[in-house]
């Protein structure tokens, strides 16, 4: 264990967690059951079969508070965790702000985001159940390259459908996962009766996760040999992530500090969960008073502006139904969008949360997001993803607020993932090609003409 000054604080290997952490034993709100897409009823084990091996879905349904992490998990692991977590001296001294600003910085990975600290177990629960092959969806790109990335050092095939848009816009993604021997196809695609659908709707659809998820899925439902993995939203993902939070809480400790004030960005759910998750504990065993804010974007703005209800994953009807804050799964989001964060729905639990008061949320502009990610590149020398960006426009005004009260407020926050294969996004927006936009209302609520009715 080492420290440099007051600025980086470091873990030894020895001290990666042995066990994720599974808020469903802790939470003092129920989470509403989930549907089957035909029946209606609440499913069982046997409903997501044909998607999952069995042992996720022991996870996603458990009740248990620590689920073990299997040693091969934890020796890949050690390539790249423990994270290191900072503190953000020049921020704090470039804004003349009482406040502390922390941040868990994930984009050391490999792939460069939080994301295979799920993709890798993915992968290992997988090749133990003997699945051969697994299909997924991606948007901005950083689920499928860790996916990529998990399935070849388990040596399992790895079929990406990935949203069209984002398939044009980032191609070194693409490249990316292509180097670990995915295969790629932009979505909708005519692979699929979900693709061919919507392409004989729409020949120039820019793709949605919803879409992506429909023909992943319907891979995954009609092949015995294939399995389907998703990088957010389940129960079992954000369990996964919660390692983040984990070490987070020694680092923490070590810094003789505690936050005041959580944030993380929202698209699915899966890195904001993995950071807040092991702190919302300290709330509700211990009463700590930390708040826990959800930063998303104008563009999706899921949880400040869609309603609490039960509907599908993805937009060809194939997966179960789910309570959580939606925008429909008709939900297309906007092609001149810079960021990921793009998926219709929230992840279950964080939608309990939310809706119970435990979570706050707010939702910025992209030209907003990247006048802050500028600030913080300028400080502190990471050049942040788009989709982190958002937690630092948040992080920024908090500390911000702290100075205009005057008082000290501990911040911590989630760097989820650097912008290396998103400057594209930067470009545009120093070109000054990037629009402010937010999706318009009615367009939501076409959207949500086609929630299912749920008696």
């Amino acid at each position: 264990m080492t420290r440099n000054g007051n600025h980086r604080i470091l873990l030894s290997e020895d001290r990666i967690p042995k066990a994720w952490y599974n808020i469903a034993a802790d939470s003092p709100v129920a989470f509403p059951p989930v549907l089957h897409p035909g029946t209606g009823k609440p499913i069982g084990p046997d409903d997501l079969a044909p998607l999952f091996p069995m042992s996720l879905i022991a996870q996603e349904v458990s009740t248990e508070p620590w689920i073990e992490i299997p040693e091969p998990v934890r020796e890949v692991y050690r390539l790249w965790r423990p994270t290191p977590l900072y503190r953000a001296l020049r921020l704090e001294e470039a804004l003349d702000t009482p406040a502390h600003i922390y941040y868990k910085y994930e984009g050391v990975s490999p792939p460069g985001s939080h994301k295979p600290n799920t993709a890798v177990a993915q992968a290992f629960f997988n090749k133990a159940e003997g699945v051969k092959r697994i299909t997924t969806e991606t948007g901005a790109g950083q689920w499928g390259s860790a996916l990529s990335f998990g399935c070849n050092l388990f040596g399992i095939e790895c079929k990406v459908y990935m949203v069209k848009i984002s398939y044009l816009q980032k191609p070194y993604r693409r490249s990316m996962m292509n180097a670990w021997g995915a295969t790629v196809v932009p979505s909708p695609s005519p692979e699929t009766r979900a693709g061919r659908s919507i392409l004989a709707q729409d020949p120039d659809s820019p793709g949605s996760l919803g879409i992506a998820i429909s023909e992943a899925v319907e891979v995954a439902a009609t092949h015995e040999d294939t399995k389907y993995s998703l990088g957010s939203v389940l129960n079992h993902v954000l369990l996964h992530q919660t390692i983040i939070g984990l070490e987070a809480l020694e680092q923490m400790e070590i810094a003789g500090e505690y936050p005041d004030v959580v944030v993380g960005c929202v698209g699915g759910g899966s890195n904001f969960a993995g950071l807040a998750y092991p702190f919302l504990r300290e709330k509700f065993i211990n009463g700590r008073n930390t708040r826990f804010l959800a930063v998303e974007p104008a563009a999706c703005p899921t949880l400040t502006r869609g309603p609490y209800a039960y509907d599908f994953g993805d937009t060809a009807k194939l997966t179960p139904l789910v309570k959580m804050y939606t925008l429909g799964h008709m939900f297309v989001p906007a092609g001149i969008h810079a960021g990921g964060l793009r998926y219709h729905g929230m992840a279950p639990s964080i939608s309990a949360f939310y809706h119970a008061g435990y979570i706050e949320a707010v939702a910025y502009r992209q030209l907003q997001v990247f006048e802050a990610a500028l600030q913080f590149a300028s400080a502190e020398g990471i050049i942040v993803a788009p989709e982190s960006a958002h937690a630092v426009r948040a992080v920024i005004d908090e500390a911000l607020a702290a100075k205009e009260a005057g008082e000290k407020r501990v911040i911590l926050f989630n760097l989820s993932g650097h912008g290396h294969f998103d400057m594209g996004a930067y470009d545009a927006y120093l070109s000054g090609a990037l629009e402010n936009y937010e999706h318009p209302q009615e367009k939501i609520e076409e959207s949500l003409k086609h929630l299912p009715r749920v008696e």
